[in-house]
């Protein structure tokens, strides 16, 4: 579908297709150097007619690439017939109801405590680089492949990183090239730390999209036939391919049976920076365009806007559910586990649905999603037990401050049978671990994490079976306990863990008191037998990796209640709910930390971040001052309710849940206003200028 993909190169070359495309690199002692050179380089731009907003873009009048006609760099259509055979334009116009209307979301994006940054050194052979990404061992292949080194003599490493968000998932940025090349001809290290002003204007934007939908349903609210379009802004380049809109388009269908559906979109170029996936990635405008048909359905009926939610939803028994769609990993959109009604049920209690009590500018809110998590292909895991005890568990998967670390020494523990504080684990250096794919998609702990149980495993059978030699015991009457392996039953038949790691290794050093307990489990090798087996290796170590047949699916629903000032037409939300399905909780902390940042996310998107083009390309509010974000004051406390239902698609039953607190809270804050205040809310972010003019429409 992406039939014209373009990226930029590491510098501008010829033509700049936006504001901020780097054109050219100064390298100096100090960044105070650097930018006095900078302010005497001249460069001569000849001025082309910027392209600027989707209507402009579509129409073609002025293109971004020469190449690529009517500035279109993809088209998709993917079409799912109803039960009857007839699809979603046929059961529309045959439908007792219909409804045509359109839907807008405005460009935003992520803005991370910590920007972008690279540093790279070189010894003459090899090159280190630290770089501040959500992909290591992908940025190390880029690396070695522009710059023309075997991959063995590349390292990167992903040091504790201040936020990704999904605009540290591209790779490779420019200074993953141009710092790493600069290194190796000046012989020097040399690094790179964006500002803030370069952040807005030269990294990566998400969110812009324009929706066309009409519906058709029956006097129940049930949906018969669903056709959207979507026209989505990719700017200036797609160095992410078309992952936002497939999202988008996909994960529209959200917790219901729609009947026959339709969906076709267009990604679109434009003078502005680049669209790349951003916390959600997609989900919430295909949560806002269902969320909104939903609302409207209901307020064309008459009906309980829950009512209609529970009329179209899939029932628990009818999982695992066929979308009939292709999601956005290339596998069949199947969702595998969940309770809705449930679901719906938990919502209602917690935020009090059925006895709201309206009054005017008080309103209540809804929002309902699905989200595909754990999308391949793989992620794997090493753990090695030491002679101290201790248990070293690395990943390639990085860490942005999602707590990884955590979750995955609580499942290396749980695993092995051994003290949490007993467990060290390294993520994002290729030093350790060489392949893995990224942080995103809310994909780590569906798949490093079972990979990691997995590897886990390996080394608990390893164990289980040296004690069992040393023990002369069955393996099958072991087990593991706070790190002493035991027959079970008779604790005191028993070996540290430490001891079975001494054991595992032939070559016995005598350099620690752990080898020499060793000693009295010692016996004689076989003469007819090599001291380390076939298909064998030394150590109390074990790799594997999990690669998942198909994606899983959380789901969640949100409720607001907020409260519009009449005189300012400000906007405050007073109460926040969230019931979360991301199956087996592994540490229910850090999910509701994950769901608290993401609702705080949702807020700014939904009623304060946007980024504003003038007609010249310009990007006019690039800096905090203009940029509007929530601050605490802004974010209300967060009431949380768990429903679990597990996976049957991994061995730990989990689903993801990194993303999930932002994608349906543009949603739940348009279905809370437009019921404080009588008026349809078709756009996001709503200010309060917005709100005022909607008024003034009204009268």
């Amino acid at each position: 579908a992406l039939t014209h993909g373009r990226t930029a190169h590491p510098l501008a070359r010829d033509v700049v297709r936006h504001v901020g495309e780097p054109v050219v690199m100064v390298v100096a002692a100090d960044r105070y150097a650097a930018e006095d050179a900078c302010a005497l380089i001249e460069v001569a731009y000849e001025p082309l007619k910027p392209v600027v907003g989707l209507e402009e873009a579509v129409q073609g009048a002025n293109l971004v690439h020469q190449d690529v006609p009517g500035n279109i760099g993809a088209h998709l259509v993917q079409e799912v017939p109803g039960a009857d055979g007839r699809g979603a334009r046929e059961a529309i116009e045959t439908a007792p109801h219909t409804l045509a209307f359109r839907l807008d979301i405005e460009r935003s994006a992520s803005m991370p405590l910590e920007g972008r940054g690279v540093y790279a050194r070189w010894d003459g052979r090899d090159l280190r680089v630290y770089s501040s990404t959500q992909t290591s061992t992908s940025v190390r292949m880029a690396v070695a492949a522009a710059l023309g080194l075997p991959l063995p003599q590349v390292e990167v490493i992903a040091p504790d990183v201040g936020g990704g968000f999904g605009v540290k998932i591209v790779h490779p940025w420019p200074e993953e090239i141009l710092v790493p090349w600069a290194a190796m001809r000046l012989g020097q290290e040399v690094k790179w730390a964006e500002d803030r002003r370069e952040h807005f204007i030269s990294s990566a934007h998400e969110r812009g999209q324009v929706q066309y939908v009409r519906a058709g349903f029956d006097d129940d609210g049930r949906l018969l036939g669903l056709e959207v379009t979507i026209l989505h802004d990719h700017g200036a380049y797609t160095p992410y391919g078309i992952i936002v809109p497939i999202v988008t388009s996909t994960q529209l269908l959200g917790p219901y049976k729609v009947g026959a559906y339709r969906v076709e979109f267009s990604s679109v170029y434009t003078n502005t920076v680049q669209v790349t996936p951003y916390r959600g990635a997609g989900r919430p405008q295909g949560v806002f365009c269902m969320e909104r048909t939903m609302d409207k359905i209901a307020r064309y009926l008459g009906k309980d806007r829950t009512e209609v939610r529970a009329a179209n939803f899939i029932r628990p028994e009818e999982f695992p559910y066929d979308q009939g769609m292709t999601f956005q990993d290339g596998r069949p959109l199947i969702y595998d586990s969940g309770d809705y009604p449930e679901m719906l049920r938990m919502l209602k209690e917690l935020i009090g649905w059925d006895s709201f009590e309206r009054a005017p500018g008080r309103g209540i809110g809804i929002g309902c999603y699905v989200e595909g998590t754990g999308v391949g292909p793989y992620e794997g895991g090493h753990v090695q037990v030491t002679s101290d005890g201790r248990v070293h568990v690395s990943t390639g998967l990085t860490s942005q401050g999602q707590g990884h670390e955590t979750v995955f020494a609580q499942i290396a523990a749980t695993e092995l049978g051994v003290p949490i504080e007993r467990v060290s684990v390294v993520t994002g250096d290729t030093r350790r671990f060489g392949y893995a794919v990224g942080t995103f998609a809310s994909r780590a702990a569906v798949v490093s994490g079972n990979a990691i149980a997995l590897a886990c495993r390996k080394v608990r059978e390893k164990a289980l079976r040296i004690a069992a030699d040393a023990l002369e015991a069955d393996p099958a009457d072991l087990e593991i306990a706070d790190g002493m392996v035991h027959v079970a039953g008779a604790p005191q038949a028993s070996i540290p863990l430490s001891t079975v790691a001494v054991l595992a290794n032939p070559l016995r050093y005598a350099f620690d008191e752990e080898a020499a307990r060793a000693t009295q489990f010692s016996a004689t090798a076989a003469p007819d037998r090599p001291p380390v087996a076939e298909g064998e290796e030394p150590g109390l170590e074990g790799r594997d990796y999990y690669s998942p047949i198909r994606s899983t699916f959380a789901a969640g629903m949100h409720a607001a209640i907020v409260e519009t000032d009449p005189d300012t037409a400000e906007i405050r939300v007073v109460r926040y709910a969230v019931v979360h399905d991301c199956g087996k909780l592994i540490n229910p902390m850090i999910v509701e930390g994950q769901i608290h940042g993401g609702v705080a996310q949702g807020i700014g998107g939904a009623l304060y971040e946007r980024m504003v083009y003038d007609q010249h390309g310009q990007l006019v509010n690039a800096s905090f001052m203009d940029f509007l974000m929530p601050y605490a004051t802004e974010v209300p406390r967060v009431e949380t309710a768990h429903l679990e239902t597990p996976s049957p698609l991994n061995p730990l039953g989990i689903k993801g849940a990194g993303e999930a607190g932002v994608i349906p809270v543009s949603a739940v804050i348009a279905s809370a206003v437009e019921d404080a205040e009588g008026v349809p809310i078709d756009r996001m972010p709503i200010s309060p200028s917005d709100l005022f003019h909607l008024r003034a429409g009204r009268r």
